[in-house]
C-alpha cells in the first residue's frame, strides 16, 4: 500500500514537472500564429484564425535583426566552443596524466572558477576590457566567455580522461609518439561523448546569455539573439506576436544541435558513473 502511494505521488510529481517545462513552449507555439491584440486578450487559447504575419514580419524586418542576431550568436558561440574545447581538453589531459601534488592543486584552482557567478566579476571584467580596448566588441565578449567556461571544460574532460586506460599512452610512447601527437591521434577521438556534453552545456549557456552581451557589446552593436529579442520590445509598446515568433526562431538552432548530439550527450553524462 505504501509503495503504491509513493508510486502515485511520483507520477503526480512527474506530471507537474512536465507541465512546468511544457508551458513556456506551449505559450510560444500558440502565440506565434496570433496577432498582438489576441495574444494579450487570450495568451493561453488556441488561435482561431491562424496567421503567419508574425513570422513574416520577423523574417522581413528592414533592419535584418533576426539574421544579424543569429549570425552574431553563431559566430560568438562557435568560436567560444572551439577555443574552450581545444584548451580545456589539453589542460585536463596534462593534469590527469601528470598526477602529483602540484597538478592536483592546479586542478582545484581551476575548479574554483565554477563557483564564481558572472555577476560578481562583471565589473572587473568590464574594466579590463576597457583597458585592453576590447569593450563593445565581439572579441571582448568571446575572450570573456573563454576565460569563464574553460574551468567547466577542464572539469568535464578531467573526469572523462580518468576512465581512459594509461596503457594507450604507454603503447603510443613505445612507438615513438610524442605526448601532443598521442593526445590528438588517440585520446581526443575517444572524448567524443564528453565533447558533445561540453558543446551542449556551454553552447546553450552562451546562446541564451542576455546580460553579458548586453553590457559588453551593448544593445545595438553586434546584437546577439537574446539582445535581438529584447530589441523587439519597444519603448512604449510591445508586438507580442513578433516577440514570440523571434523566440521560436531563436530556439531552433540550439534545439537542432541538441537533437544531433543527443545520443553522445547522454553517453558523456553517464560514462563516468558506468566506467568509474
Amino acid at each position: 500500500m505504501r509503495s503504491r502511494f509513493f508510486g502515485q505521488l511520483h507520477v503526480l510529481f512527474t506530471i507537474c514537472i512536465t507541465f512546468v517545462f511544457f508551458l513556456p513552449l506551449y505559450l510560444v507555439l500558440v502565440n506565434i500564429f496570433k496577432d498582438s491584440k489576441k495574444v494579450i486578450a487570450d495568451p493561453l487559447g488556441f488561435p482561431k484564425h491562424i496567421t503567419f504575419e508574425n513570422l513574416i514580419g520577423v523574417l522581413t524586418r528592414s533592419d535584418h535583426l533576426l539574421y544579424t542576431s543569429v549570425w552574431n550568436s553563431v559566430l560568438i558561440t562557435g568560436l567560444t566552443l572551439v577555443v574552450v574545447i581545444i584548451s580545456s581538453s589539453m589542460v585536463a589531459y596534462y593534469l590527469v596524466r601528470n598526477d602529483n601534488k602540484k597538478t592536483r592543486l592546479l586542478l582545484i584552482f581551476f575548479l574554483f572558477g565554477l563557483m564564481v557567478p558572472t555577476t560578481i566579476i562583471l565589473i572587473p571584467v568590464v574594466k579590463v576590457l576597457i583597458a585592453a580596448h576590447l569593450m563593445s566588441t565581439k572579441t571582448g565578449l568571446i575572450i570573456f566567455y573563454m576565460g569563464y567556461y574553460i574551468p567547466f571544460g577542464i572539469f568535464m574532460y578531467a573526469g572523462f580522461i580518468k576512465t581512459i586506460p594509461r596503457e594507450l599512452d604507454e603503447a603510443a610512447s613505445i612507438d615513438g609518439s610524442s605526448s601532443l601527437r598521442t593526445f590528438w591521434r588517440i585520446i581526443f577521438p575517444l572524448l567524443g561523448p564528453c565533447t558533445s556534453s561540453v558543446i551542449i552545456f556551454i553552447g546553450l549557456w552562451v546562446w541564451n546569455d542576455f546580460m553579458n552581451p548586453l553590457i559588453i557589446i551593448g544593445p545595438t552593436k553586434g546584437t546577439t539573439i537574446t539582445a535581438g529579442i529584447y530589441r523587439v520590445i519597444g519603448q512604449y509598446s510591445v508586438n507580442w506576436g513578433q516577440m514570440f515568433a523571434m523566440m521560436f526562431l531563436a530556439s531552433l538552432p540550439i534545439i537542432v544541435l541538441y537533437l544531433a548530439l543527443q545520443k553522445q550527450f547522454v553517453e558523456g553524462i553517464t560514462s563516468g558513473s558506468l566506467k568509474g
